[in-house]
C-alpha cells in the first residue's frame, strides 16, 4: 500500500506539535495542592488521591486546537508539561535548571517559581515520595544510588508500564462504576480483615471514573460552545461531532472507530495526569483493537481509508504534543529525552494464535511514515504468520533512517510471558511499552526500578571493592587486582560483588514499593486494570493479575570484553600482568600503547560469533539473571531482568575510570545487548549469532541496535536483505531488533551544524529523538557505532 501523504490539516497540527517550545504547566500542581489542603485528614489516602484528581479534572483549563479531531491535552496546550509535586517536588533552583538547560528545556515563567516557592513548596516539600524515599533509604543503599551502581526509577516518578487491553473499547466508565458498585455489595465486614481498606479503594475507584466522565463532558460542551459560534461549515460539522464524541465516551463504550480513539485517548490522558508514571501509558495492539470499529464504519459508508488514516495521524499529533514530564539530576542522566515512551504494538498474532496483521496495521505503517514524529514510538511485533509484505512495509520504513519502526519478535514475547507464569491467553495478548520490555497488556503491572551498573562492579572488584571516582569503601574487601591468582578466583569475587549490590539495590526497592503502596494509590489507573475491582486493591499495591518488578542489566558488552581482555591475555596468554593492566588503565592507556592495542585490536569480543567472548557473555548475563529473577517483591509478584540502558549508558559510563578492554575514561558502556562500539568486527550476521546465545526467553526483553549506512539496505535487494536479516534473528529467538540508517558523515555535519539539521532523527536506545538534543557524548557513541554491511 503507497503512503498517501499528510493532508493540509495534519501538516499544520504536525507543524504546531514540533515547532512549539515545551514549557512546564503548573496548574495541576497548583489544583492538587488545592485539594489536599481542603480535604487531607479527613478522608482515606486512596479517596484523597481520587478526590485530588477530580478536582483536577473538574477545573483544569481545557484546550481545543484549531483543525484537530482528537481532543485533550495533559497541560492548557501543546507541549506544556505537568508536574507531580506529590512524587517530587522541585526546588526553585530545579526550575531555573529546567528553564536554563540547552537539552530537553523546559520554560518556567517567573509567576510559576512564585507559585513554586509560595504555596507548592510549603506543603509538599516534606510529603513528597521522593522526600520519603531519601528518608527511608540506608546510607549503603545512598552511596551506591549517588556512586552510579544503580539508579532508581521510583525517585522522581511513580510506577508506570502499563498498557491497555481490549477492556476500554468494550465498556464504558460508567460500566466500571456499575462493577465497582457491584463489588462494594459483595463486602464482608463480618469475616473479611481487608474489607474495610477494599471498599476505601473501591470508593476511590468510583471518584476516579466520574472524574474521568467529567473531563469528557467538559470536553463536549467546549466543541458545542466552539461550533456555535464557528463560520466554516465543515468545521462546524467537526466540532458538533467531537461535542457526540465526547458525550458518548468516556462515560460508554465507543461506538465508532473516531470514538475508539477518542475513548483511548481520554484514558491516556488520566493515567498520565493521575500519576507520572514510568512510562507513559500505552494502548498495546491498537490495530486489533480498532479493527472491529474499522470494518464496521466501513462497512456502514461512514469511514475510508483516506479518513481512517487522518484520524490516527491525529492522534499521533496528541502523543507527540506531550512532553515527558521534567527530570532533574540522575533522574535525567538515565532518561534524557522529551519522549514518554508510549509504544504502539502492530502486527503479531490474535488471542486465538492467528495472524494479527488486518488492514489497520498497514494504515498505522502509513501513519508513521507519514509523520515522522518522536512519540510514539512504534513497533511491528513479526510473528512466523506475519505475511512477507508486512514486514517488508516495516523495512521501507526503517530504512528512511529515522528510528522507526522497531521490531520485535512475537514467538519470544509469548515465550517470555509464559515462563513467567502468565496464561497462554494473555501472554498472546500481551507485548512491548517502554524501550522493549514485556508484559501481560491490561493484566499486569510491570514496574522498572531501576538500571544496574554491570561493568562499574568490575571496577570496584579490581580495586578491592574501593571505588577510584566516588573515592568510597562501597563493596566487599575480596582482595586486589593483583591477588587474583586465576581467572575464576577474579570471576568469583566478580559474582559475590554483583549479588552484593543487587541485594542492595532490591532491598531498596521494596521499601520503596511499600512507599507507594501506602501513600500513593492510583485509582484510575486501578479500574482499568484487570482484577484490581474484583480484588479491591490498588494497582501500586498488587491490584493486577500478574506484578513483576523489573531490573535491567547495563554494558553487557563492556563488561564482556572487559573479563574477556583479563583472561585471554593476563591469564590464558600471559600477554601481560594484572599490575601492568591496572597501570595502563590507571594513566587511561596513555602509558602503555602496546597493552591499549593488544586489549583494543588483538582480543575476542563479544558480536563476532567468537565462543571465547560469548561465552564469558553467557556467564555473566546468566549469573545476573539468576540472581534477580524469582525474588519476591511486595505486591505478591517476582522480579525479573530485562536489558536496556535509555541513555543510562552514558552516565554509568561517565562515573567509570577506563576499563581493561580498552575503554577509555568516562565514556559511554556498550548500549543494550549490543557490542562495544567498534568490537564487532564480523559483519551483522556476526553480531546476531553472539546476541542469540544469551537466553532472551528467560528474560522480560532485550535491546540490539544495528547501524546500516544507506546503500546496505537501498533496492529491492537491500529490502530483502534486511526483512530476512530480522527473521534470522528472530529464528534464534532474539527479543528485539532496530536500526539506524544513516551515513556516518551525515551525524558528523549534524553534530558541527545542529541548526542545519533540526529534523535529523536518529535511534538512540529504545526510543528515537532528534540528535541535536542529545548530548555530546551520546551523540559521540552513535557516531562511533559499527556500520555494517552485508557483504
Amino acid at each position: 500500500m503507497e503512503t498517501r501523504g499528510m493532508n493540509e490539516r495534519i501538516q499544520k497540527l504536525r507543524k504546531q506539535s514540533v515547532e512549539t517550545e515545551p514549557r512546564l504547566y503548573i496548574e495541576r500542581a497548583d489544583l492538587m495542592t488545592d485539594a489536599y489542603l481542603k480535604y487531607e485528614g479527613s478522608v482515606s489516602v486512596p479517596e484523597m488521591r481520587a478526590i485530588a484528581f477530580k478536582h483536577f479534572m473538574e477545573n483544569k483549563t481545557l484546550c481545543i486546537n484549531d483543525g484537530e479531531l482528537i481532543v485533550g491535552e495533559k497541560g492548557d496546550g501543546p507541549q506544556k508539561s505537568p508536574t507531580f509535586p506529590e512524587l517530587c517536588c522541585h526546588t526553585v533552583e530545579d526550575m531555573q535548571i529546567m528553564n536554563d538547560r540547552d537539552l530537553i528545556s523546559f520554560k518556567v515563567t517567573e509567576d510559576d517559581i512564585k507559585l513554586q516557592r509560595e504555596k507548592i513548596i510549603p506543603y509538599w516539600e516534606n510529603r513528597s515520595i521522593r522526600s520519603r524515599i531519601v528518608r527511608s533509604m540506608s546510607e549503603k543503599w545512598k552511596q551506591c544510588y549517588g556512586a552510579g551502581i544503580f539508579t532508581e526509577f521510583m525517585e522522581q516518578r511513580g510506577p508506570g508500564h502499563t498498557v491497555g487491553s481490549s477492556k476500554i473499547y468494550e465498556k464504558g466508565f460508567m460500566d466500571y462504576k456499575k462493577d465497582i458498585a457491584a463489588e462494594i455489595e459483595k463486602l464482608d465486614f463480618l469475616h473479611d480483615p481487608e474489607a474495610f481498606s477494599r471498599q476505601e479503594q473501591l470508593r476511590a475507584m468510583d471518584i476516579a471514573c466520574d472524574a474521568i466522565i467529567i473531563l469528557g463532558e467538559r470536553y463536549s460542551k467546549l466543541a458545542a460552545e466552539k461550533a456555535e459560534k464557528e463560520t466554516d461549515p465543515v468545521r462546524k460539522a467537526e466540532l458538533l461531532q467531537i461535542a457526540e464524541n465526547c458525550k458518548v465516551v468516556p462515560a460508554h463504550k465507543p461506538q465508532t472507530y473516531w470514538q475508539a480513539l477518542q475513548m483511548y485517548w481520554f484514558v491516556h490522558l488520566g493515567v498520565t495526569t493521575e500519576l507520572n508514571p514510568w512510562d507513559a501509558y500505552s494502548p498495546g495492539r491498537l490495530d486489533q483493537h480498532l479493527f472491529p470499529f474499522y470494518e464496521k464504519d466501513c462497512a456502514a459508508g461512514t469511514l475510508n481509508d483516506e479518513k481512517a488514516l487522518e484520524l490516527l495521524e491525529c492522534l499521533w499529533v496528541k502523543f507527540n504534543n506531550q512532553p515527558a514530564p521534567p527530570k532533574v539530576g540522575i533522574t535525567l542522566k538515565e532518561s534524557s529525552t522529551y519522549t514518554d515512551f508510549a509504544n504502539i504494538n502492530t502486527g503479531g498474532i490474535t488471542p486465538d494464535g492467528q495472524n494479527g496483521v488486518n488492514p489497520v496495521s498497514y494504515l498505522i505503517l502509513d501513519c508513521m511514515d507519514d509523520m515522522k514524529l518522536l512519540q510514539p514510538s512504534s513497533n511491528v511485533q513479526i510473528s512466523r504468520k506475519t505475511p512477507r509484505k508486512f514486514l517488508k512495509r516495516a523495512c521501507e520504513i526503517s530504512r528512511k533512517g529515522w528510528g522507526q519502526p522497531a521490531f520485535y519478535n512475537t514467538e519470544a514475547i509469548i515465550q517470555e510471558l509464559l515462563n513467567a507464569g502468565k496464561t497462554i491467553e494473555d501472554a498472546r495478548r500481551g507485548g512491548t511499552s517502554g524501550c522493549v520490555e514485556t508484559g501481560a497488556f491490561g493484566n499486569e503491572a510491570y514496574i522498572l526500578t531501576g538500571y544496574f551498573n554491570l561493568p562499574k562492579i568490575l571496577e570496584l572488584t579490581l580495586n578491592n571493592g574501593y571505588d577510584p571516582v566516588s573515592k568510597q569503601q562501597l563493596a566487599l574487601e575480596l582482595g586486589y587486582a593483583k591477588d587474583f591468582k586465576s581467572y575464576e578466583e577474579l570471576f568469583e569475587a566478580y559474582k559475590k560483588q554483583v549479588k552484593y549490590f543487587i541485594d542492595i539495590k532490591i532491598e531498596g526497592s521494596n521499601i520503596i514499593e511499600k512507599i507507594y503502596a501506602d501513600y500513593m494509590p492510583a485509582p484510575f489507573l486501578s479500574v482499568i486494570t484487570n482484577d484490581c475491582i474484583t480484588k479491591g486493591k490498588d494497582y501500586n499495591a498488587g491490584g493486577a493479575r500478574y506484578n513483576t518488578n523489573y531490573l535491567q542489566g547495563v554494558g553487557i558488552g563492556t563488561i564482556t570484553d572487559s573479563l574477556a581482555a583479563i583472561k585471554y591475555n593476563v591469564f590464558d596468554k600471559k600477554k601481560f600482568t594484572m599490575e601492568e593492566l591496572m597501570s595502563a588503565m590507571e594513566s587511561d592507556f596513555e602509558s602503555n600503547p602496546v597493552i591499549a592495542n593488544l586489549v583494543r585490536n588483538k582480543t575476542p569480543k563479544y558480536g563476532n560469533d567468537d565462543d571465547y567472548a560469548d561465552d564469558i557473555m553467557k556467564e555473566v548475563f546468566e549469573f545476573y539473571q539468576g540472581t534477580v529473577t524469582g525474588r519476591p517483591n511486595m505486591k505478591g509478584g517476582t522480579y525479573r531482568v530485562n536489558m536496556l540502558p535509555t541513555t543510562c549508558h552514558v552516565y554509568f559510563g561517565d562515573v567509570m575510570l577506563a576499563s581493561p578492554n580498552g575503554r577509555k575514561a568516562h565514556k559511554p558502556l556498550s548500549e543494550g545487548i549490543s557490542p562495544e562500539k567498534g568490537a564487532d568486527t564480523k559483519g551483522p550476521t556476526a553480531v546476531i549469532k553472539s546476541a542469540a546465545k544469551m537466553d532472551h526467553l528467560s528474560t522480560g526483553g532485550t535491546l540490539l541496535n544495528q547501524k546500516f549506512t544507506p546503500s546496505v539496505v537501498a533496492g529491492e535487494d537491500g529490502l530483502n536483505h534486511m526483512a530476512d536479516f530480522v527473521s534470522s534473528y528472530f529464528t534464534m529467538d532474539g527479543h528485539h531488533i532496530q536500526f539506524n540508517v544513516i551515513d556516518r558523515a551525515v551525524l558528523y555535519a549534524a553534530q558541527k551544524n545542529p541548526e542545519e539539521y533540526k529534523d535529523l532523527i536518529v535511534r538512540v536506545a529504545g526510543y528515537s529523538d532528534h540528535f541535536r538534543n542529545l548530548s555530546k557524548a551520546l551523540q559521540d557513541e552513535i557516531i562511533e557505532r559499527t556500520e555494517q554491511s552485508f557483504a
